[in-house]
């Protein structure tokens, strides 16, 4: 009888076949650990995912939510039946950095679910705990919010609407993040009626520092004298411009502030003394097409690295635009947009020497025996900027203090760099006041942005309250 001949087509084919099913159940297991190791608290912690995590507390008493400073912002009280309730001792004072969970969940409350359900407290208690039938206590997170900083900023805005944000620009750790009209998470699910109400005009379930989006203003010149930096390395501070306090171009008007005349301006001069006729000017010099560029570099019309939720910032400006949207945009006006949380961001980068850090507001994971379960270290996102450029901002950011629209910030105890804005969104009402800064100059170590709406002047207005923060800040 003859032997059947072997076929190499046949066999490469299988070989094929058995390489593909190495490969892929490679790619498998090499997935499996990523998850177990980088992704499972993040796809765990998704709001697709709530059946699981809600099954978890049938176990698990949800833990505390902590101040750096060791204050309980959040906590689970049980009554002699059983009934679990949440409290907010501080109400609305952290309502919109915390959150509320009840009515679904926000803020800390939605971002750190998962380590709130779990715990991690002794086998002991655990035991004990399911021996008699109840819960064992969840996991606490240790926050980077300092209470008082937080009241300092919720006090300073007064009865004004507004957002206030201080951070560390060289770890990226949130300090405070204050939004007025606030609400109070304790009573959420009974004033949930009129908070979505149609009726209700005041907005207070919003995050006005993340969600918030309003023209720049004047903090927008930031970014122009950045990029006028880039097309003018060499002589960039030769630029010069005689203001008379208004400037007109073709028929378009730009007013300085109160139509104050500033006179002849260089760079330095007319960033400090925030002269709208110089910038309107400046602007026309620029590239429109490289401008777009550097402001999306700095993340406009791009994601945050943000964990809250958060409104997108814009800017619209294209070269093919006539003369007045390049006027308007050059000095923070038109169409752009941006959040009191991405002018903190971009400042935190000139601060730190070009480089943003991602911004945070976990610091740590306890368990409720006081055991640390994780710890949440800096991590830095992107270089904006140079250092040399970063420096370059600061030393025009320094004069805004020292010798311009920020002379509220002038003090003995340390320096400060910053820049104001009043921001126009409707003619019959005032403008919105900016200010966005960072102190001590020589090693920056806090970095607070402002906007109060229908504030005014940003130097009158919004210069004060980072003042109020700084001090609070350094006096300890």
């Amino acid at each position: 009888m003859k032997k059947a001949e072997a076929n190499p087509k046949a066999n490469r084919n299988i070989l094929y076949v058995a390489y593909g099913a190495a490969l892929l159940f490679g790619a498998l297991i090499l997935y499996f650990v990523f998850f177990m190791t980088v992704d499972r608290e993040s796809v765990i912690n998704n709001s697709y995912n709530s059946a699981r995590l809600n099954s978890l507390s049938q176990w698990v008493v949800r833990g505390e939510i902590v101040s750096a400073d060791g204050q309980v912002l959040a906590r689970t009280d049980i009554d002699g039946e059983g009934n679990e309730t949440r409290v907010y001792p501080y109400g609305d004072l952290f309502a919109h950095v915390v959150g509320y969970s009840g009515q679904g969940k926000t803020g800390l409350e939605s971002l750190t679910n998962y380590y709130l359900l779990n715990s991690h407290v002794n086998l002991a208690q655990k035991v004990g705990a399911e021996l008699s039938g109840s819960k064992t206590q969840g996991d606490r997170v240790i926050t980077s919010l300092n209470t008082t900083l937080q009241q300092t900023a919720y006090d300073a805005l007064g009865d004004r609407n507004g957002a206030v944000i201080a951070m560390e620009p060289d770890t990226g750790k949130i300090l405070a993040m204050a939004s007025k009209p606030g609400f109070d998470p304790n009573t959420v699910a009974e004033d949930w009626d009129q908070l979505i109400s149609q009726d209700n005009t005041s907005g207070q379930l919003l995050n006005r520092a993340t969600q918030g989006l309003y023209p720049p203003g004047s903090a927008f010149k930031i970014v122009m004298a950045l990029e006028y930096m880039r097309e003018h390395p060499e002589d960039y501070l030769d630029y010069t411009f005689d203001c008379s306090g208004i400037y007109t171009n073709e028929g378009n008007v730009i007013q300085c502030y109160h139509r104050t005349a500033h006179g002849v301006q260089n760079l330095t001069q007319a960033f400090a003394n925030s002269c709208n006729g110089a910038f309107a000017n400046l602007g026309l010099l620029l590239d429109k097409d490289r401008l777009r560029e550097l402001a999306e570099s700095l993340l406009f019309n791009q994601p945050l690295p943000l964990s809250l939720e958060y409104s997108q910032s814009s800017y619209r400006l294209e070269s093919t635009d006539p003369l007045w949207e390049v006027l308007q945009t050059s000095i923070g006006q038109g169409e752009t947009q941006v959040t009191p949380m991405h002018t903190a961001l971009i400042t935190s980068a000139i601060a730190n020497g070009g480089t943003l850090m991602q911004p945070y507001l976990a610091d740590r994971v306890e368990s409720a025996d006081g055991k640390t379960v994780k710890k949440f270290v800096p991590q830095a996102y992107s270089s904006l900027m140079t250092a040399e450029e970063s420096a370059a901002l600061t030393s025009l950011m320094e004069a805004v203090v020292t010798e311009g629209t920020g002379s509220a910030l002038r003090t003995d105890v340390y320096t400060a760099a910053g820049k104001t804005g009043s921001a126009e969104f409707d003619k019959t009402k005032e403008s919105h006041a900016w200010f966005t800064g960072f102190a001590p100059i020589e090693s920056p170590e806090i970095v607070v942005t402002v906007i109060v709406e229908e504030g005014g002047s940003g130097g009158q207005t919004a210069a004060p309250i980072a003042r109020a923060l700084m001090d609070a800040y350094f006096s300890g």
